[in-house]
């Protein structure tokens, strides 16, 4: 939300920096999350005099060029060439000196430069209203009236006025400051308790309104008094839609608002300085005069003020006229068919509270984040609408000379009464963590102008001013107590007191945190994808598993994503539809689906690999720079021995239809890690055409696996190593688990490393089914250096085994 300084300054009498306002702004819960100064003309004019045009002719060489001299003031004249066709001797002028900067109507700053124009020296630019930003006007240049002074700045001709600009992050609870008068209401709360200010507020004048006589014609219902607890309007004829005061319009630019014209600047002034919406009708286009309040069956069709057709929910409230047709979405977005244009005399004009839930679900359904509807949702105050229309319409009659033809029509079945609560000294000075005296808890709360309905020795019963529609308990009341007493305020103790908590085992955000630092290590890359995924993109055989939502914002994301592996690829394909071919990426996530109508849902961590391993070099690259299932591989194994994850065994992956291959890492029947290589038909379809190499860890189950181990130190062993290495042709389904836990058993302390280097499948040489490992046995004794008979030993008793157990042909 943006407010204006000057604004602001029509309301509050303030005396304070714009840098000292900034901080209470922020001390009071309006963070001001930035600051600028604006001008009503970009660039303040600078570097323009007025100037007299001395001599004019035709250009020697341009015929729709003049040659110009301009007297500035100073008895030095400025030869300048003017295209502009109604230039003329005798002119009083606006002429951008050389040097000063000019601005297109985008914004893009330009310089005045000396220089040639076909020949002849040009040392500045007479200049059209639009060049300067003082009109639209390009049909020549700004001719000035005869008795303007000769060299004088234009600055200091025009009102230019420069605006301190406050951006300040608006929290959805703070519906009382949705204007300019709700932020000087708070700040002259705030003055009056801690800097003696008067804590008096100016609020405009509307008491010379007079309302109509009648309904002007029109009929006004209300059907739907949920949607719409209070409908207010009037009936405004005569109206002259004409281009709006200068103060409107500079008001409006300088938060960010286009002018349009008066009917609609007005409703944009109104909405910003008092916190109500507004909504004007063209009259003359609402069917039998009849205005309805009421919701349409879903998939009625809407046209917007943009022109998009769109498809209504039942849910949504409609402001309709006589024969049902929708004329706009309350609160939301008006229609194309009753919007008002230049040509219109008579307008119904709406001010209303709609039902803050309502407006938010409809917002976020058509995607229409307006002013209206992000302020109606934070809930504006039901008992303002009348004052604001009020205010609005006497604007109209003022400024576009416009007559109020019908009585204030108010539909308020239910008035909204301000919410009495209690509040107990004890419990404001034990929240707070100050003690605060029971006058000054008094004072505060008048200033806030919640009235004090009864007050005991105890406690206060209080009524809450219907706009602010957040503050519902005994706790947000003292909240609204702190703001204003300030939270610098609050004194520090003199001790500090704490209790001894202990961290969960396995610590989940410590573990997490050494997962990430290990892969960033490794050169990968953090990614976070949205948990929802498209129906199309999983097999049949696993829709039924799948868990549907019904996404109104984006109907094409209408499951939960039931594996990493999607949202993996959906980022790979992003990335390389943007030449992005090396990419390394991980990603912690969550997983759902559903069985026996039971849903679940696991967090997991996900590891992608694709192109080349290492950045592009003059040392050139080899075929083992790009990626491979042994890099991922690689990572997985780092990582859970850094999370203590030792004892675990090794299958190949099968039935998993995502994978060309791969290996899974499994205690028994649980399931902990998936590696291998994306299966080209999924990646295809995801529009990825390289190899995609991927891992998706069960994280709880991973990190519960590891969290009971414990890291012992031991010394370096003073004697040496020794390697045997062995050949096996195994029967297929043998696995190199089966040989490791076998060596592992003869070998027992000894032997410290067991590694598969090699495997090799030829049916010709091996045989139909067979394949061979090539596996390396490492020896190491703590207490002696082991002699050959030894290790000889252990490798025939391990070679027996292989043969006994497993079948195996040993290679000699």
């Amino acid at each position: 939300m943006k407010i204006s300084l000057n604004w602001l300054k029509e309301y509050i009498e303030l005396d304070q920096t714009p840098q000292e306002l900034s901080e209470i702004l922020t001390a009071i819960g309006l963070e001001v999350e930035g600051m600028e100064e604006v001008e009503t003309v970009k660039g303040g004019l600078k570097g323009i005099k007025v100037g007299q045009v001395i001599e004019c002719q035709k250009h020697p060489n341009a015929d729709k060029l003049s040659l110009t001299k301009v007297d500035l003031g100073n008895g030095m004249p400025l030869q300048i060439v003017c295209g502009a066709p109604n230039v003329a001797q005798g002119q009083k002028v606006l002429v951008a000196t050389v040097g000063s900067t000019l601005y297109t109507p985008e914004g893009e700053a330009w310089k005045i430069k000396a220089g040639k124009i076909r020949g002849e020296v040009s040392e500045g630019m007479i200049c059209a209203e639009d060049e300067i930003g003082l009109g639209t006007s390009h049909d020549g240049i700004m001719v000035l009236p005869d008795d303007t002074e000769v060299g004088q700045w234009a600055s200091d001709l025009f009102d230019i006025n420069t605006d301190i600009v406050y951006e300040i992050g608006l929290t959805p609870n703070r519906s009382d400051a949705t204007s300019h008068i709700g932020v000087a209401e708070d700040l002259a709360a705030y003055l009056k308790i801690n800097e003696g200010h008067s804590g008096a507020v100016s609020y405009p004048d509307w008491s010379a309104f007079q309302e109509g006589h009648g309904d002007g014609g029109l009929k006004v219902e209300v059907l739907d008094h949920k949607g719409a607890p209070r409908y207010s309007g009037v009936k405004i004829d005569n109206i002259n839609i004409k281009e709006s005061p200068a103060w409107i319009k500079n008001h409006l630019k300088a938060i960010g608002i286009n002018p349009k014209n008066n009917a609609v600047d007005i409703t944009n002034y109104v909405l910003h300085e008092m916190g109500q919406p507004l909504h004007a009708f063209d009259a003359e286009k609402i069917k039998n005069n009849h205005i309805k309040v009421e919701k349409l069956p879903a998939g009625t069709k809407f046209v917007d003020l943009e022109g998009k057709e769109r498809a209504l929910h039942n849910e949504d409230v409609m402001i309709c006229d006589g024969s049902d047709r929708g004329m706009c979405i309350g609160g939301v977005f008006g229609g194309l068919e009753s919007g008002v244009t230049d040509q219109t005399k008579s307008i119904f004009l709406e001010s209303a509270f709609f039902d803050p839930q309502s407006i938010r679900k409809t917002s976020t359904r058509h995607l229409l984040r307006t002013d209206a509807a992000t302020t109606f949702e934070k809930g504006t105050d039901p008992n303002n609408t009348v004052n604001a229309l009020k205010r609005a319409a006497q604007l109209m009659v003022e400024y576009a000379d416009a007559t109020v033809a019908s009585q204030i029509f108010d539909m308020y079945p239910d008035p909204i009464q301000p919410r009495e609560i209690k509040i107990r000294y004890s419990r404001i000075n034990r929240l707070i963590g100050d003690d605060i005296s029971k006058d000054e808890v008094k004072a505060i709360l008048s200033a806030l102008r919640i009235e004090v309905s009864k007050e005991e020795e105890d406690y206060l019963l209080v009524l809450i001013p219907t706009n602010k529609s957040d503050v519902l308990r005994e706790a947000d009341v003292i909240e609204e107590i702190l703001r204003i007493y300030g939270f610098n305020k609050v004194s520090i103790p003199e001790k500090v007191v704490s209790t001894i908590s202990y961290k969960p085992n396995p610590d989940l955000p410590g573990l997490r945190n050494k997962a990430s630092d290990l892969l960033c290590g490794f050169g990968f890359n953090e990614m976070m994808a949205v948990s929802l995924n498209e129906e199309k993109n999983y097999e049949d055989a696993a829709k039924e598993h799948l868990v549907y939502i019904n996404n109104t914002s984006n109907i094409h994301l209408n499951v939960m994503r039931a594996d990493m592996a999607h949202s993996a690829l959906e980022a790979v394909a992003y990335n390389l539809n943007r030449q992005e071919t090396d990419l390394k990426f991980f990603e912690f996530g969550k997983v759902y689906w559903q069985e026996n109508e039971i849903y679940k849902e696991e967090e997991r961590l996900s590891i992608t690999l694709t192109g080349s391993v290492y950045s592009e070099s003059w040392m050139g690259t080899t075929k083992e720079d790009h990626a491979g299932f042994y890099y991922v591989k690689a990572a997985v194994d780092q990582l859970l021995q850094r999370l203590g994850v030792v004892s675990f065994q090794v299958s190949e992956l099968s039935d998993v239809p995502h994978y060309l291959y791969g290996l899974k890492y499994h205690r028994g029947p649980k399931n902990m890690v998936k590696v291998g290589a994306i299966h080209p038909k999924l990646a295809t379809s995801m529009g990825v055409k390289q190899e995609v190499f991927f891992a998706e860890i069960d994280w709880h189950a991973t990190v519960n696996a590891g969290s009971k181990t414990k890291v012992e130190a031991s010394e370096i062993s003073k004697f040496p190593k020794v390697r045997r290495d062995l050949a096996l042709v195994v029967n297929e389904e043998v696995q190199f688990d089966n040989i490791a836990g076998i060596a592992q058993k003869v070998g027992k302390k000894t032997l410290t490393s067991i590694n598969l280097f090699d495997v090799y499948k030829n049916d010709e040489h091996l045989g139909q089914g067979k394949k061979s490992y090539a596996v390396s046995f490492e020896f190491q004794d703590m207490d002696k250096t082991l002699k050959d008979k030894d290790i000889d030993k252990m490798m025939k008793a391990m070679m027996d085994k292989f043969e006994q157990k497993l079948g195996a042909f040993i290679r000699k």
